[in-house]
């Protein structure tokens, strides 16, 4: 590490000809946990860039990437360079920083990040990019800016290891390059894990090469419901699904961000597009069809038939080959048990685990944590954990399974004190599928709900909790549900600026949010999403419906 990046800032007149002076402010989303500011700025424009090897290839190719637009949008050649003596941009190692942790310095010579791992390079670099102008994160040139930073110091941690959002492409199909879209602005705002929800009533969307009727029928319904009038359908078909190979480039793409995916199968409900393609998994053998309305179908898997395990674990087998993340989503959420209590083969199967009612749950229930349970075994075998919407608390959870608390908080108080980790989703604060403005006349279409920017930031995920409970919450969550949500403006409208009042809910401290604070920073962080060519909503500046392009 360079000494001289420590001293004391000192006042560096370098900007570009014609050039504003450079705001001293800085407006970082999410905001920082500590930052200290200086006299005066450092121009970036034509800085050489170093970057340690040590962090290995992604990282490198990020700091690269990053060289590049710089370049490109400065107008000055930022080279990459063999010697740390020799860069104005520097990426450091420093083995006393966690993984994800990193520090930033602007001195009077350059600016220095450093980090112990890949995640706190990029962090560091996400930062960086915020300082400056938002031509950089697209690389196209623009004159007569400043590209000084101002001199400043920043430590800089998250709060919550599980920094997640949640995508449905089930209801609505979104293309690879949607997807990847989607990844980058969490990428921007220091996300790191995406919950890939591929199976539900209304579409199968992940190949399953053993059971190629998934995808050949399971994936395409013959219209979907228009808006909530369940009875009627838009006569459309609509479907599409994920090859493997893509879904490894998405895995692999990801990664490049330093964020990981998890994937859910959602079982034993949530099945009828499965049975549509499998009809003799059911418990009355269907006929079934792809559902075109939304809501929850009565039909199920059946229990009783060991063919249905086979089916799951020939899916989740499959599954672990594609996606490498520790955890998989099981779902369990909004099983109706109407099926399996006319079931023969689901009562003999209760009869034969002697399961009973009791105070805690039905034999139903039960029937469902023996799902549950048989299933987190058979992927502990592959060396993975389970994650599952908190119904499947009803009844027993075997240790070892991890809750997502969507129904509202009180499952994830629930879980966290009995021993089991958490991840805090609930649908009071983070829906993305409801409205975000009281004028929904304005508004498109959605769910239903009202769920302004200021009410996402105002959810703190250790209420109600004591230390022990708190020593489970691994992380929080958004999800986007797409009943309502057709095209990818719509999508983006609906996240944004939401995803932005989630980041600083991970990673700040508790006594380091400030909404006003956040809310000074969201003209920046428009600017900076107006380059990239994203949608948003500014309904907490009185702005209200999408825009059009």
């Amino acid at each position: 590490m360079r000494q001289n990046h420590l001293l004391p800032c000192l006042l560096v007149l370098l900007t570009v000809a014609c050039a504003p002076a450079p705001q001293s402010e800085l407006h970082i989303v999410p905001q920082p946990v500590s930052v200290t500011t200086g006299e005066g700025f450092v121009s970036l424009a034509g800085q050489s860039v170093w970057v340690d090897q040590a962090f290995g290839g992604e990282a490198v190719a990020a700091v690269e990437d990053f060289a590049a637009r710089l370049s490109k949008a400065s107008g000055r050649k930022s080279r990459m360079v063999s010697e740390l003596s020799q860069a104005g941009i520097c990426f450091v190692l420093d083995e006393t920083l966690a993984p994800e942790a990193y520090t930033l310095v602007a001195g009077a010579d350059g600016v220095e990040v450093g980090a112990s791992a890949m995640r706190g390079v990029l962090y560091g670099l996400a930062t960086l990019q915020q300082m400056l102008p938002e031509a950089v994160f697209t690389g196209t040139r623009q004159r007569c800016v400043s590209w000084s930073v101002p001199c400043v110091q920043i430590s800089d941690f998250p709060r919550f290891g599980y920094r997640g959002l949640h995508l449905d492409p089930c209801r609505h199909f979104w293309e690879a390059r949607e997807v990847k879209r989607y990844i980058d602005v969490m990428a921007l705002y220091k996300l790191n894990t995406f919950h890939f929800h591929l199976n539900d009533d209304q579409g199968w969307r992940v190949e399953i090469k053993s059971r190629p009727l998934l995808t050949e029928i399971g994936s395409v319904r013959s219209g979907s419901c228009i808006k909530a009038e369940y009875g009627n359908s838009d006569g459309i078909p609509h479907g599409g699904f994920y090859t493997q190979e893509q879904l490894r480039e998405i895995v692999d793409y990801a990664a490049s961000k330093g964020i990981d995916i998890i994937p859910e199968i959602d079982l034993p409900g949530h099945m009828l597009a499965a049975l549509a393609a499998y009809p003799e998994l059911g418990c009355t053998g269907g006929p079934y069809e792809v559902w075109t309305r939304w809501g929850v179908s009565d039909d199920v898997l059946c229990i009783g038939k060991e063919e249905t395990f086979a089916f799951l674990e020939d899916v989740l087998g499959e599954l672990c080959e594609i996606f490498p993340s520790k955890y998989i989503h099981i779902g369990g959420d909004e099983c109706p048990k109407d099926r399996w209590k006319e079931c023969p083969l689901c009562q003999a199967r209760i009869r034969q685990l002697g399961l009973k009612d009791t105070r805690h749950g039905t034999k139903e229930q039960y029937l469902q944590n023996y799902v549950t349970a048989r299933l987190q075994s058979f992927l502990e075998g592959k060396g993975r954990s389970i994650i599952g919407w908190d119904e499947i608390l009803e009844g027993e959870l075997a240790p070892g399974a991890t809750v997502m608390s969507w129904r509202g908080t009180e499952g994830g108080v629930e879980a966290s004190a009995r021993g089991f980790d958490v991840i805090m989703a609930p649908y009071t604060y983070l829906y993305l599928d409801y409205y975000q403005s009281d004028k929904r006349e304005l508004e498109p279409y959605a769910i239903g709900g009202y769920l302004p920017v200021e009410k996402v930031y105002s959810y703190e995920p250790f209420d109600e909790l004591d230390e022990f409970q708190q020593s489970h919450i691994l992380g929080v969550q958004a999800n986007l549900w797409t009943e309502y949500i057709a095209t990818p403006e719509h999508l983006e409208y609906m996240l944004l600026p939401r995803l932005l009042a989630l980041s600083e809910i991970q990673w700040c401290p508790r006594d380091g949010r400030d909404f006003e604070r956040f809310k000074e920073s969201l003209p920046r962080q428009f600017a900076i999403l107006d380059a990239m060519d994203y949608t948003y909503s500014q309904d907490v500046f009185g702005i209200y419906g999408m825009p059009s392009k």
